[in-house]
């Protein structure tokens, strides 16, 4: 359902956009501080050992790292009995192929995981086309 809009002068939409303008740039700076917050959040230690199955057999968290310091770990909504993997992470899956140099450039390794076996991810993961 679409709200009606009200049609105004140029000078009456300038004004109001000019007040939205402003609620935005507040929100932006909002937001840029809980990012620095976030960010300034203690670390944990993990010391649970996580063995994950993968392209290359079993490998622990440590092993996701690969060479980097960093490391993305991204929840691919696939249940074990899922035929295909949920729309909005399968979207993002459509937009992650070629990105591996620009994470590479940031110290930074990316891994999927998801409770689906290995093999039906592999399977659907051919099926979409990626190379990630």
């Amino acid at each position: 359902m679409s709200l009606p809009h009200q049609v105004v002068s140029p000078t009456e939409w300038l004004e109001a956009r000019k007040t939205l303008l402003a609620k935005e740039k507040e929100l932006t700076r909002l937001s840029d501080e809980i990012a620095k917050q976030r960010r300034a959040l203690p670390w944990e230690e993990v010391t649970k050992d996580y063995v994950f199955d993968g392209p290359n057999g079993k490998e622990s968290l440590s092993d996701l790292f690969k060479d980097k310091s960093q490391l993305i770990v991204y929840h691919f909504m696939f249940g074990p009995n899922s035929e295909a993997g949920c729309t909005g992470c399968s979207f993002l899956g459509d937009h992650h192929n070629g990105i591996d140099i620009h994470l590479e450039q940031r110290d930074t390794t990316w891994v999927a995981i998801s409770r689906a076996p290995y093999e039906k991810l592999a399977k659907y993961k051919e099926r979409m086309g990626w190379d990630w």
